[in-house]
């Protein structure tokens, strides 16, 4: 692994990923987390002081890059909320079909490589009653704002460790195969590039 993404990456993800705009988003989805929980591109575990221990039976943190699970040892030492990591990447999952309760998805579909393969091993490890909590960046749909993260994202990706800036969420949760019981949209404090924000909930 490059020394970049294992030393270098790590922080700046948890610095920019921990602003309090950021962190005041985590706050609308997590909490609602119950049961056996699936937490996918853990990160540094800065949802962890979003969550309702009291509802959390167990929590996976999904996160292949070593670096954000050291950087995320603070974090796991502060919480009353163990975690179980799971270190491959999300287009393979280790977990048997129909075991999760919730997945919580934060910041994350933005560096997804396989996005298909992510969402469907998602929704084979979610249990027909489940739901998927998500809040990420992604398609601005102002045209002007579009199109500069279209123009942007090429050298964005390579410095913010495969970030893209213009996914559009909602598309790639409908296609495969997620319906909204919930969806919100905005721009948040910040470059518009980089901060139109979608959460909700979905199930499948």
């Amino acid at each position: 692994m490059p020394l970049y993404e294992r030393y270098l990456l790590p922080h700046l993800i948890n610095c920019v990923c921990g602003t309090k705009e950021i962190e005041r988003q985590r706050g609308f989805v997590v909490p609602k987390a119950k049961g056996r929980v699936l937490e996918v591109g853990m990160g540094s575990g800065l949802n962890l002081k979003h969550y309702d221990k009291s509802q959390v039976e167990h929590l996976w943190g999904l996160e292949p890059n070593e670096g954000m699970r050291k950087k995320a040892k603070e974090n796991i030492a502060r919480s009353e909320i163990s975690v179980d990591w799971l270190s491959l990447p999300s287009e393979k999952i280790p977990l048997e079909d129909n075991v999760v309760d919730t997945i919580v998805l934060t910041y994350t579909l933005c560096t997804i490589m396989d996005t298909e393969s992510a969402l469907a091993e998602m929704r084979r490890v979610l249990k027909p009653s489940g739901l998927m909590l998500f809040c990420e960046h992604g398609l601005s749909p102002d045209k002007t704002i579009s199109r500069w993260q279209a123009r942007v994202n090429p050298i964005w990706k390579k410095i913010a460790g495969g970030c893209n800036l213009n996914r559009n969420i909602p598309s790639l949760l409908s296609m495969a195969g997620f319906e909204f019981k919930e969806l919100n949209q905005q721009y948040i404090k910040g470059p518009k590039i980089a901060t139109y924000q979608y959460w909700g909930v979905a199930s499948i």
